[in-house]
């Protein structure tokens, strides 16, 4: 039996596709062992029982950005976290580590390279982190889901994927989803979101601009985040929601999309094939408008910079898209051929294929 240690989290970027291999090593062996590195604070504490793995955690250890006491505890309080991989190495009996970044990354990197143990890098943004930068160079191997990602020995394999999105048949499931939302199963639907929290960048342009959506004869299904105070002008044909616990379902109805420009969210629309407008979050290091380069330049999506998206441009842009079938069309196709549904199977493979060395 083979044993995986899963080291990542913090954030959803982290464990989705963290947990996506966990079930797809599962699913091809259910005698395969599978672990899980994370620390106690990350969105991983919640999710990964949740899932029904066992969640081993390290203390969280933040590299030092500037001189400062944290700084001088750095050392020692990374060490402590190397053994803390360490002694779950050895104690599991792990052939093999796979990290996808965050906290718990950079320490279970370095306690396999010390235990002997073969490891590889998932990095799912097209601007690495730092983790992944330092694991990289030791690594057995470096999957990454977009092209030209900056990091020594990257193969691309792709986005490993939730389920209910590889699975998603978006034809067979249109009618449930439109009843699910209030909406004409027999007309087009724009989606729109920006993530948990929402975007208000995107939920301003939509508010004066919905009207001349629905003019141009389509639908909206517009998750506003659990945040927004944006009020619902109960609209025929525009379903206002705070939050979709059903997203497979949004997916399925979606015929065009404006959102904001996260990995899993690019990865996730790509492999659908839906046509999309991305609006990358001005904040961080520039990483989302990189997330999306590949499927603008293969012509599968649009982009709109943060500060340029209002009502004026929606008009300007994205009504005259709703308009024009045959270039959403080729939109469609492209994304078809830019995208994968197959991320899990091909870094499992990829893992497979460090093992074997």
């Amino acid at each position: 039996m083979t044993t995986y240690l899963l080291a990542g989290g913090g954030t959803a970027g982290h464990v989705n596709p963290l947990l996506a291999v966990a079930d797809g090593l599962r699913a091809r062996d259910s005698e395969t062992g599978v672990l899980v590195l994370g620390t106690r604070e990350g969105l991983e504490a919640r999710l990964v029982p949740q899932r029904g793995y066992e969640l081993l955690t390290v203390d969280k250890v933040p590299f030092p950005r500037r001189p400062n006491g944290a700084a001088l505890a750095f050392p020692v309080r990374f060490a402590r976290a190397v053994k803390q991989a360490r002694s779950y190495i050895r104690e599991h009996g792990v052939d093999a580590v796979i990290g996808f970044g965050g906290y718990a990354s950079a320490p279970a990197y370095v306690a396999a390279r010390r235990e002997r143990v073969p490891f590889v890098v998932h990095e799912a943004n097209a601007r690495p982190g730092m983790a992944n930068v330092l694991g990289a160079r030791t690594a057995a191997a470096v999957g990454v889901a977009f092209p030209g990602t900056p990091l020594r020995g990257g193969e691309v394999v792709g986005m490993p994927l939730r389920r209910e999105i590889v699975e998603l048949d978006r034809a067979a499931l249109r009618a449930e989803a439109a009843a699910e939302f209030g909406l004409d199963p027999e007309r087009p639907v724009l989606l729109v979101f920006g993530g948990s929290l929402g975007a208000q960048r995107l939920n301003e342009a939509i508010a004066g601009s919905w009207q001349d959506i629905l003019d141009a004869g389509w639908q909206i299904l517009h998750a506003t985040g659990d945040r927004s105070d944006m009020p619902d002008p109960g609209a025929s044909g525009y379903a206002l929601r705070r939050y979709l616990d059903r997203m497979d379902l949004a997916f399925a109805l979606a015929d065009l999309i404006l959102s904001r420009s996260g990995s899993a969210t690019v990865s996730e629309i790509s492999a659908l094939g839906i046509p999309a407008i991305y609006v990358p979050y001005a904040v961080g290091n520039g990483e989302q408008r990189l997330n999306a380069a590949a499927a603008i330049d293969a012509g599968a999506a649009v982009l709109i910079e943060d500060g340029q998206l209002t009502p004026e441009r929606v008009r300007e842009e994205v009504v005259p898209l709703l308009g024009d079938a045959a270039r959403r069309d080729a939109m469609r196709q492209a994304a078809e051929r830019v995208g994968s549904r197959t991320g899990t199977e091909d870094l499992i493979a990829l893992a497979d294929r460090a093992l074997a060395r």
